[in-house]
């Protein structure tokens, strides 16, 4: 028991009491009564400065309109945004939001059109409604940690470089120098012992961060923070979300073997050794501050794993009470998922097995302007940036064979069959009977997509009303004429169906076949009838007015508006037509 507790028994049963002075209280800005802080926490507020002294913790814009000025960073294009402060004559720039719990590094998502410093959003200044605030516009673009400002449990910053804007759900905390030992000192459990504090609903504006006591010798003591911000940004920039990501880790040299297994195997030993090692770094930090302010009867520098916040570390990612072989069965199936994921990005360009990072990343690029990147591919991209999503395999470019050529590519052809059986075994997650790769595409590749990119997909899905033709097109090489081929995929579709309607008509009829192969020939028929009369209203009704309109599209517009652009020609996506981001 603390020395700010006192006990007694009454009949057995104990009661605790608190016992602390008001004047105790009064050292504390603002006179919280938080009857549970020990001597030592209010001597810290007495004998230190507070953070904002040698700290510059601030709240940043807002637009007034995040919908028409705020997008994905992915939805862009690259050649229009700045990810590093080097050129402000772009569009498009890194901002803050906040985002979901995560230490160290991660949320860098949304992007803001800060053309010409803000030209547009500042000329709304006057407006009476979707009226912008300007804050703080001179810390802008500067080195920080982050923080989200609504947070449902306990508090978290991460580093931000040089290059990017913030807003009033992402605050940010500046420094003269040494912003590291700033940032470990904000992620370390002493921070969130005095947050408790000083603001006990979990509401961490700028104000309660600068009012947290600091001891300034501790700006040149020595933290495990730049460790740890190292660690989170490579687990970060190791998946697809990240503007820095450059190759499925799964095929990164250090990881990669001929059987997918044993690459699988190799990855997940290196993910629990991150794991540890964060661990470990956190506990380090959260030591130095407890020690520095002689907590060490109050708290422990102990961090669970579901609080280290990796997302290759299952414990954090899926969270609850899984057990270890369920955690593992999911970090199984979300891996091949997104090994699937990098394959369709080659397949389109957007990414090459012969070359790390972003190939294809610009507005209306074409087969051209990858092979200028990469002349000699191992596994070219698809020439006319339409890649069909049928039953079948009835064209050479379906995706189902695309991922095999790919899969016998980056892994060759000597456990081929075996690499595909362990990415089929993972992928069945319901343990399905006769469960493939095209199961997969056909029913939950898109949703995945789709989630993945945060319901603003970059590979969109024209689909029939029921499923019987599908294709999918990767915005960013989106030409007015795209429709049109997808409108020949189609016919060319069709005219294969009909051919093979032919076929079973006149099984249905010969002599020479089975009752049985006549009855399974029928059935398959009528199946196919319908198909037609399906792709013949698609065609007439959606695919050929749509295909004579050359559509164009603007990448700055955003996925949402110009998905809805091409309307029912596209797989429907829940709640894209609701409200935009707040």
């Amino acid at each position: 028991m603390s020395d700010k507790q006192s006990s007694s028994l009454d009949l057995g049963k104990e009661k605790h009491f608190f016992r602390a002075s008001a004047e105790d209280f009064k050292k504390i800005p603002g006179n919280p009564i938080a009857y549970w802080v020990g001597k030592e926490e209010f001597d810290a507020y007495e004998k230190n400065e507070f953070l904002g002294a040698v700290s510059y913790p601030r709240k940043g814009l807002d637009t007034g309109e995040n919908a028409k000025f705020l997008r994905l960073w992915h939805e862009t294009s690259y050649d229009r945004a700045c990810f590093d402060g080097h050129d402000l004559s772009k569009v498009w720039f890194p901002y803050n939001k906040g985002g979901d719990f995560r230490r160290w590094y991660g949320n860098r998502e949304y992007v803001i059109n800060w053309k010409d410093d803000g030209s547009e959003i500042k000329n709304r200044l006057g407006w009476d409604e979707k009226k912008p605030t300007i804050r703080n516009a001179g810390f802008y673009f500067r080195e920080c940690f982050t923080w989200t400002t609504v947070s449902s449990g306990s508090f978290s910053a991460r580093y931000c470089p040089v290059g990017a804007l913030f807003d009033n759900g992402g605050c940010s905390i500046f420094a003269e120098s040494g912003i590291f030992p700033i940032g470990g000192f904000v992620n370390s459990k002493v921070m969130f012992r005095h947050l408790s504090i000083l603001s006990p609903t979990l509401n961490f504006q700028p104000g309660d961060i600068s009012k947290v006591p600091f001891h300034k010798e501790l700006l040149s003591k020595s933290t495990p923070s730049q460790e740890c911000t190292s660690l989170s940004r490579n687990d970060w920039d190791s998946y697809e979300v990240s503007w820095d990501f450059s190759i499925c880790p799964l095929l990164h040299p250090d990881h990669c073997q001929p059987s997918l297994k044993g690459s699988y195997q190799k990855l997940r030993a290196h993910w629990r050794e991150m794991t540890l090692e964060m661990q470990r770094l956190e506990e380090e930090n959260n030591r130095i501050f407890i020690d520095a302010y002689g907590l060490q009867h109050e708290l422990t520098p102990a961090v669970p794993l579901k609080e280290i916040t990796l997302t290759c570390n299952p414990h954090y990612r899926y969270g609850g009470e899984k057990s270890e072989d369920e955690l593992d069965v999911l970090l199984l199936a979300d891996t091949m998922r997104e090994l699937v994921s990098y394959a369709v990005g080659c397949m389109f360009g957007r990414y090459s097995l012969d070359k790390p990072g972003l190939i294809l990343a610009n507005q209306g690029e074409t087969l051209a302007d990858y092979l200028a990147q990469v002349p000699h591919p191992s596994f070219p991209a698809d020439d006319d940036n339409v890649i069909p999503l049928l039953d079948g395999d009835w064209f050479p470019d379906d995706i189902t064979l695309r991922f095999r050529q790919f899969l016998r590519m980056a892994f060759g052809d000597a456990h081929y069959e075996d690499n595909l059986a362990f990415i089929e075994q993972a992928l069945n997650g319901k343990g399905k009977r006769n469960y493939s790769l095209r199961d997969y595409f056909l029913g939950e590749f898109y949703t995945d997509h789709v989630k993945r990119y945060k319901k603003r997909p970059i590979y969109w899905l024209f689909s029939s009303p029921k499923g019987t033709f599908s294709a999918l097109v990767y915005l960013h090489r989106y030409r007015p004429d795209t429709v049109s081929v997808v409108l020949n995929y189609l016919r060319d579709f069709r005219k294969k169906l009909a051919s093979r309607l032919d076929y079973l008509q006149q099984v249905a009829i010969s002599p020479s076949a089975s009752q049985g192969d006549k009855t399974k020939a029928n059935k398959e028929a009528e199946t196919i009838k319908k198909q037609l009369l399906e792709l013949d209203d698609y065609e007439r009704d959606t695919l050929y007015p749509l295909a004579t309109e050359q559509k164009s599209l603007d990448l700055d517009a955003g996925v949402k508006a110009n998905y809805l652009e091409l309307g029912a020609a596209l797989k429907k996506i829940p709640g894209l037509e609701g409200k935009g981001e707040d």
